[in-house]
């Protein structure tokens, strides 16, 4: 295992990269996908309360007419949206880099 390590430590003094820059670029690697993964997950939090909120209010008998808050409703369906859709194409990208893709989703170069 020290091996291993310090074969990639030589590898790193090598390139001219220094060990804590590479952990400082993948710590904000995940950090950037970090953030998106939040922001999906409050705005599923929030369509969810909003949603909860008003099948609640049917059973109390003090609200004569229950109201569906679609600004909370729909600002979480727009964070939802913007996280999910920024790691997914994340990954398609990554996949396209690696060329993991399935051919319908590869470039057709007979074109």
């Amino acid at each position: 295992m020290t091996e291993l390590v310090h074969s990639t430590y030589l590898l790193e003094q090598k390139e001219g990269l220094h060990p804590m820059k590479h952990t400082a670029s993948r710590f904000i690697a995940i950090l950037l996908l970090v953030i998106p993964g939040l922001s999906a997950t409050w705005g599923f939090l929030k369509m969810k309360n909003s949603t909860f909120d008003y099948f609640s209010q049917f059973g109390d008998e003090s609200i004569i007419s229950p109201s569906f808050d679609w600004l909370q409703f729909l600002f979480g369906f727009v964070l939802f949206a913007i996280g999910v859709g920024f790691i997914g194409g994340w990954i398609f990208f990554r996949d396209k880099k690696r060329n993991y893709l399935q051919p319908r989703f590869q470039k057709n170069n007979n074109d």
